[in-house]
């Protein structure tokens, strides 16, 4: 399995922006889809984004999509989730998790279809 590390997180105000990164090791990405998925107190692991082992293929939650942009450089094992135009309501750890494919598929979205999962770094967007 692949040891994944978040960094990134930190406080920000409504309406900005934070990069997050997720370093692999143990193994390189390259036949890896890569998700990032959030928890807030309180409530249930959410889903966030996805991407496939070239970048090509990207999925997001409806909650994200237009102001968070999942990408990845498989030269460094790392991934990134750019978010934009932050909400209090995106207030939670944000965790990123790999599975191994065969194929380009990208629809994985349950906590089940990941095998290795990173500690999270938290994200709080004050109003």
């Amino acid at each position: 399995q692949v040891q994944l590390v978040e960094s990134g997180g930190g406080l920000v105000q409504a309406g900005g922006s934070l990069r997050l990164s997720c370093a692999a090791s143990g193994r390189t990405y390259s036949n890896y889809v890569v998700g990032w998925f959030r928890q807030a107190p309180g409530k249930e692991r959410q889903f966030v984004a996805t991407i496939n082992w070239s970048g090509g293929s990207t999925y997001y939650a409806d909650s994200v999509k237009g102001r968070f942009t999942i990408s990845r450089d498989n030269a460094k094992n790392t991934v990134y989730l750019q978010m934009n135009s932050l909400k209090p309501e995106d207030t939670a750890v944000y965790i990123c998790a790999a599975r191994r494919v065969i194929g380009t598929s990208v629809y994985y979205t349950g906590e089940t279809d990941f095998a290795s999962w990173g500690q999270g770094t938290q994200v709080t967007v004050s109003s």
